[in-house]
């Protein structure tokens, strides 16, 4: 059997998810694989909780002109371990690191995108890519080497032919047995795709906590920069956190993936964003399964987060589950039999 060799770029902890099964598949298959990484929030204790080895590509840069120069260091690091390794494919998520290293090498590169709005980074990566990959609610045409799958990224990790529960994590934070409770996100807006808006104050937040502690236990993700709601924080593993989250009542943030997880995985999920619309994952999730709402603050979303609760609605959405997962394909099975396919 002929085998791969496979450079995969890794710079956020959501890429760890959708590559993990697909690592361990390919793996064995025979398959060899070299993962890069750059230090953006919990990415690399991802990557060692897993048991991945990986280069450290070093920080991912905050501010555009910071993001402009690290593009070129970034490359050049990244072109200096490829010439090494030799790749047949390289592969990332939104990443014009592997497209423009790929081009230099002459090596194939595999792109996955499903965020419409980050012009930017699509622009740096899409002409030098072989393939983009998006979800087929895609808003967005990116011309000839534009492939659509009939799923979302989230379902390489969370749909149930892969995701596996982790242990001890509702006994760790002391979740007794069917007692409700919420996580809320709230983010940094560091992106480059986020330059320019801000997300859910703290007052908005305080507000939000009081509602949703008439009902349950609240958790707390967040990227505030201080100890405001230090009582609230998840103290759990990254890795944990997909399965405190299939046991929650009720997920409201600015996070997208985390709304999106939450959604996929049948809980009520309240996206706050002022990027409405812009992204056909979540058009998608909210108008065709009703499985997520959006609103531009959270003000806006307390008023139906407590009809909701009101009103006990929540065996709903296992079904709404359902109708999704009977609708979508396998994402990681579908990408293993693409590299196969298309690189071999």
């Amino acid at each position: 059997m002929i085998s791969l060799k496979i450079l995969i770029d890794i710079g956020h902890p959501a890429h760890v998810h959708f590559f993990k099964y697909f690592i361990w598949e390919m793996e064995n298959k025979g398959h060899e694989v070299l993962i890069t990484a750059r230090r953006k929030e919990s990415a690399f204790e991802l990557l060692n909780y897993y048991g991945f080895k990986f280069i450290d590509l070093g920080i991912n840069k905050k501010g555009l002109v910071n993001k402009a120069l690290g593009l070129l260091s970034t490359d050049l690091k990244l072109l200096k371990i490829s010439r090494k390794f030799k790749p047949d494919v390289l592969t990332g998520i939104g990443n014009p690191y592997i497209a423009q290293v790929s081009k230099i090498l002459g090596s194939k590169s595999i792109l996955f995108t499903d965020t419409e709005h980050a012009s930017l980074i699509n622009n740096l990566s899409v002409p030098f890519s072989n393939f983009v990959l998006t979800p087929s609610c895609f808003l967005k045409d990116l011309g000839h080497k534009h492939i659509r799958y009939n799923g979302y990224h989230e379902l390489a990790y969370l749909h149930p032919n892969w995701f596996k529960e982790e242990k001890d994590i509702l006994k760790d934070l002391n979740i007794k047995k069917n007692e409700k409770f919420f996580i809320l996100r709230s983010v940094s807006w560091q992106a480059s795709h986020d330059v320019g808006y801000h997300g859910i104050s703290k007052e908005q937040m305080s507000k939000t906590i009081n509602l949703l502690e008439n009902y349950g236990r609240v958790f707390l993700s967040s990227e505030y920069n201080d100890k405001s709601f230090d009582e609230y924080t998840i103290k759990a593993h990254p890795a944990k956190i997909h399965t405190l989250m299939a046991h929650s009542s009720l997920y409201m943030g600015e996070g997208a993936t985390m709304a999106s997880e939450s959604a996929i995985l049948g809980v009520p999920s309240f996206y706050i964003s002022p990027l409405l619309g812009t992204m056909g994952n979540f058009e998608e999730l909210e108008k065709k399964y009703g499985l997520l709402y959006s609103f531009k603050n959270a003000e806006s979303a307390l008023v139906p987060i407590s009809k909701l609760l009101e009103n006990n609605m929540l065996p709903e959405w296992e079904k709404k589950r359902e109708k999704l997962l009977k609708d979508k394909i396998d994402v990681t099975s579908f990408v293993i039999d693409f590299f196969q396919k298309e690189i071999l």
